[in-house]
């Protein structure tokens, strides 16, 4: 019998998030949809009140705009969310769809603000920053006033933030047309036939039977083969986008502009990739020994996630493993642990997977309301228990960011978030490392590593160069077609498995199914998050009670100062390669122990 996934009614209400924090209803969320839109006259009001001339009008105009703003993002999370829960659900997306469109409209209200303030003269500026009144906006403006030279006139703003509705559509088509439309079918099992999704892709990547595998990856990407060229021609109307909007801006490429805001030098991607490249002998070690203890005769890319040792364990329900986060993250004090306790177990978690629901896994922090984390739990995946550390450590960041700041600056950066996430998969490997059993199961927890620091810091940087070629592409004047964006991918596929690695015709479309390159640049933080997170990791579990602070200190901060800066006073200079060389090399220690291990459990 097939193992169905369930409708969204059919989940039990104790598996699902409680939205009540942002509203406790649609029909709280619709009167406070009324309310956002009576407020969006304000801003025309407020660009009419003299704005520039005096001290407490202008504060009075940045706490209407901050009001503004607080309520928009309760709003659009909400909806958000409610969509996650099930893509093909039309009242949803139309909620998030009234949504954006309302954000629009509010955004080309508020469109006059940037450029006035940039227009305002220093010694305003600095005198409304001196004033107490100003003290929650003090973060704000001046990292604000750093895009002087990106900032365009009012008329330009405007008609920038008027596109930003229309701008949402490659990504939204790409997040329907995988996630909703396409039917991937079942796969034939030892158990019966097994549904094949977004979601249960990576179940069948690690499942024992070979000839599974190849059926499951095969069937997979047979479906994207089937559009292609639909897939490619959304991808390439979003590096497009990203390439007007760098050249409208004045920023020397889209990479540039995607590093401004954080202040992150275009050294720190390029130091990433170099690093990462002078460390590729270790991972193509990695691949030849893999293909060593599976016993095969040639290495498919069906076969590089099946898990190489056998757990002793294999299941955890989703309690135990939120038992187990929860132990392991011990080490950073009773307030964290209880403080997530609470929220794992109760309503911060949608916890498993439905018919229609947003695939993978993600945290929504908000200022106003809970941190929430959307799942697809599997109890047989340990992976999964990973993640309920990974994403609770982005909903604690959030939970000390929100109370330890004012709502302006509260909102951290996605370079510092990583940091946090991997943070807590570090300490959940070391306790689990320590209270393992026997060589066998200690092995199997090396080789889960291994495999977690393949996936966030290799195959992230080979991502990154992914999206640094495709844009070089686009930004030289040079289309980008399906067979350049096979042809790409297909050489670093190459370049990154190494020798031992064999391909099928379809593995290069897996560069047009990763969602993260619809918010371009982004995907590198994921790599520098785990190298500042391995060597903090280290510092807290080898120090005291003033290494736990320094960390929890660089969580509170929020977005009260630039990522490197922030991660400095905890303990990490990400500006050298020294932390990304660290990791690399801790990667290669792992995987010389995971030989050793599994010749000392075969001899014991």
């Amino acid at each position: 019998m097939a193992k169905m996934i369930p409708e969204r009614a059919e989940v039990p209400r104790e598996h699902k998030w409680n939205l009540a924090s942002l509203f406790v209803s649609d029909a709280a969320w619709e009167e406070g949809f009324a309310v956002l839109e009576s407020m969006i006259p304000e801003a025309e009001a407020a660009k009419n009140r003299g704005f520039g001339k005096d001290r407490s009008t202008f504060i009075a105009v940045l706490g209407a705009y901050e009001r503004y703003l607080m309520l928009e993002e309760r709003l659009g999370y909400y909806a958000h969310l409610r969509v996650t829960e099930n893509e093909g659900d039309s009242a949803s997306r139309g909620m998030y769809a009234r949504f954006v469109g309302l954000s629009t409209r509010g955004q080309a209200s508020w469109s006059w603000l940037n450029p006035a303030i940039q227009s305002l003269e220093e010694d305003f500026v600095n005198a409304c920053l001196a004033d107490a009144r100003c003290a929650d906006y003090s973060v704000f403006l001046k990292k604000l006033r750093r895009f002087r030279p990106h900032v365009l006139g009012e008329a330009e703003e405007r008609l920038l933030a008027m596109q930003s509705e229309v701008a949402q559509t490659a990504q939204e088509t790409f997040s329907i047309l995988t996630n909703v439309d396409l039917d991937f079918g079942t796969v034939e099992t030892a158990e019966g036939p097994v549904a094949l999704s977004q979601s249960t892709f990576a179940s069948f990547m690690r499942m024992p039977d070979r000839e599974v595998r190849k059926r499951a990856y095969n069937q997979f990407y047979s479906r994207y083969e089937a559009h292609q060229n639909t897939l490619a021609s959304l991808y390439a109307g979003s590096v497009k986008l990203d390439k007007y909007q760098a050249q409208a801006r004045k920023y020397t490429s889209a990479r540039s502009m995607a590093l401004f805001p954080d202040n992150v030098e275009e050294a720190v991607y390029d130091n990433l990739i170099a690093t990462v490249h002078a460390n590729l002998p270790a991972l193509h070690r990695y691949y030849k020994l893999r293909k060593e203890i599976l016993g095969l005769e040639s290495l498919k890319h069906y076969d590089v996630y099946v898990p190489l040792v056998k757990e002793s364990v294999s299941k955890h329900s989703y309690e135990d493993a939120v038992g187990i986060v929860l132990e392991a993250l011990k080490p950073l004090g009773d307030d964290y642990v209880a403080t997530l306790r609470a929220g794992l177990l109760g309503g911060w978690v949608d916890r498993y997977e439905n018919k229609g629901k947003r695939s993978g896994a993600f945290s929504a922090g908000t200022f106003s309301g809970d941190p929430y984390i959307l799942l697809n739990y599997k109890d047989d995946v340990l992976h999964d228990l990973f993640t309920i550390a990974h994403e609770g450590g982005h909903s604690m960041h959030s939970w000390f960011s929100a109370r330890n700041n004012p709502f302006m600056c509260y909102n951290y950066t996605i370079f510092e978030a990583e940091v946090a996430s991997t943070f807590n998969e570090q300490l959940v490997f070391d306790y689990l490392y320590q209270h393992s059993a026997d060589e066998r199961q200690k092995a199997y927890l090396v080789a889960n590593r291994i495999d977690d620091t393949l996936a966030t810091l290799f195959r992230q940087t080979m991502f990154a160069e992914f999206e640094q070629r495709t844009h070089e592409i686009v930004e030289s004047g040079e289309a980008l077609t399906i067979d350049v964006l096979r042809g790409e991918y297909r050489k670093l596929l190459e370049m990154y498995f190494g020798p031992d690695l064999e391909f099928e015709a379809v593995s290069d479309l897996e560069g047009l199914r990763i969602p993260h390159f619809y918010n371009a640049f982004y995907v590198y933080k994921y790599a520098t998050g785990l190298s500042a997170s391995v060597a903090l990791a280290e510092r807290v579990l080898a120090g005291g009670v003033a290494e736990r602070e320094a960390y929890l200190g660089f969580l509170k901060a929020g977005g009260s100062s630039f990522p490197i800066d922030s991660l400095k006073r905890a303990g990490v200079d990400m500006s050298t390669p020294a932390p990304v060389s660290a990791a690399c090399t801790r990667f290669a220690e792992d995987v010389a122990r995971l030989e050793i291990l599994l010749t000392n459990s075969e001899q014991g």
